[in-house]
């Protein structure tokens, strides 16, 4: 009984927390809403005694990743200042791509939900397969994946780097024309 109250409490922070992170006009608050989620996160890792995935998500997640994404917005916007909001269809067709997204997901989940309840009923992993499979590059293994988002996530940071130079007119190339 307590280890569902307890989950609804985390469950109910994750929400709305997640909804405060996305609809918030302040970066900064939106980081740090951001932050709660991923421990709150943290907390149902720990609550489905999964110490391994705890202990990741609040040093690689809550910890590297949220320090990286205050660093950037520091470097890229002035964090008290607010966010335009703009409803355009851009908006729009983004909120429909979301929706339309979780539908096939859940569509997926439900389809497969058979296959899952038969992996669930065997032992579980040890901590070696996991790490192969991680890690692996043989079939059906996600090294290739893992290291691909990693670039795409670099790429995404300098991007926005370089964008918030060019508006800001922090752009050295600028500074050395105009003497």
């Amino acid at each position: 009984m307590a280890e569902q109250i307890i989950f609804y409490i985390l469950a109910i922070v994750i929400v709305v927390f997640s909804i405060l992170a996305v609809s918030s006009k302040l970066v900064i608050r939106s980081a740090t809403y951001l932050l709660f989620v991923l421990i709150a996160t943290a907390g149902l890792y720990l609550l489905l005694n999964f110490h391994y995935l705890f202990a990741v998500q609040i040093a690689v997640y809550a910890g590297g990743i949220m320090v990286l994404f205050i660093m950037a917005i520091f470097l890229t916007h002035k964090p008290g200042a607010t966010m335009n909001q703009r409803m355009s269809w851009k908006v729009k067709s983004s909120a429909a791509l979301a929706v339309s997204g979780l539908l096939i997901s859940g569509y997926i989940i439900i389809k497969n939900v058979v296959k899952v309840a038969g992996y669930l009923k065997g032992d579980e992993l040890s901590m070696q397969d996991l790490g192969h499979s991680m890690m692996g590059t043989q079939k059906y293994q996600y090294l290739l994946p893992f290291e691909v988002i990693s670039v795409l996530l670099l790429a995404c940071i300098v991007g926005a780097i370089l964008i918030a130079r060019k508006e800001t007119g922090n752009d050295p190339k600028e500074n050395v024309k105009d003497k």
